[in-house]
């Protein structure tokens, strides 16, 4: 029983220096963000071409899906459309035709 004692507090000293990495890099993020924001008070032209260079990393680092995958969250999508549409007309049509027979009313 001693052991899984101690095996549990190296967890818990990992977990702990798994926390001081995050507070690390976040603290190096930033110091760059600041750097950067400083070194780009230059004039519009450095703001634009940088603000294009960042869009540029940022896509970069974009997962794009696989055609496979487009198409079948496409279709998903198509059928959750119908669906929907559907149940909607079908609940709209049940409220007319209560409505016409409590209401005695007619639609010209």
């Amino acid at each position: 029983m001693a052991k899984n004692k101690k095996s549990g507090s190296k967890k818990q000293s990992n977990k702990s220096k798994g926390g001081s990495d995050l507070a690390r890099q976040a603290a190096a993020s930033s110091a760059s963000a600041k750097k950067q924001s400083q070194s780009n008070q230059g004039g519009k032209k450095q703001g634009i071409f940088s603000y294009i260079k960042g869009v540029r990393q940022e896509l970069s680092k974009v997962v794009w899906p696989t055609r496979e995958e487009l198409t079948t969250d496409t279709i998903v999508v198509i059928a959750t459309v119908i669906f929907f549409s559907l149940a909607f007309w079908l609940i709209d049509t049940g409220f007319l035709a209560a409505l016409k027979g409590i209401l005695g009313i007619t639609l010209s």
